[in-house]
């Protein structure tokens, strides 16, 4: 299995799997919008997406998003989407692309990575406290929609 930077030559394929991860999250599919958002994301350099492929067949991906921390004056990478196929899971894929995006962090020289999860979704709990992602229990969440 390779883990690599997804480029448009990648954008049908990585519209497929975030298409899925929506529906996963209880969104209608849409393909075309898929589409358009990812090519967006691309075009516009406004997030970094890895993919895991394996004999030309897409098995998961994750799509981060740039931020900083003021405090340490340094950037942050969103880990704001990670999604491997059905048929794809309990090979690794999650653990290859955690890591493949520890190591872009690195390289970037940013402070670290964030994520959030739903509560209830204890498989990718389990997987990111078993790589070394520690719950923030120390500060609160909150969002505001506008």
């Amino acid at each position: 299995m390779d883990v690599y930077q997804a480029t448009q030559e990648d954008l049908n394929e990585v519209a497929e799997l975030f298409n899925s991860y929506r529906i996963f999250y209880e969104q209608p599919s849409d393909m075309e919008a898929a589409k358009r958002f990812i090519r967006e994301r691309l075009e516009k350099k406004e997030s970094v997406i890895f993919v895991a492929v394996e004999e030309d067949k897409y098995m998961g991906f994750t799509q981060l998003y740039p931020s900083f921390s003021s405090v340490s004056m340094k950037r942050v990478w969103i880990l704001n989407d990670l999604y491997v196929t059905t048929e794809s899971r309990n090979k690794g894929v999650g653990r290859k692309l955690l890591h493949a995006a520890k190591q872009f962090a690195k390289e970037t020289e940013a402070k670290g990575l964030t994520l959030q999860t739903a509560v209830d979704n204890t498989t990718a709990q389990h997987l990111y406290e078993s790589d070394g992602w520690v719950k923030d229990e120390a500060f609160f969440y909150y969002e505001r929609s506008v």
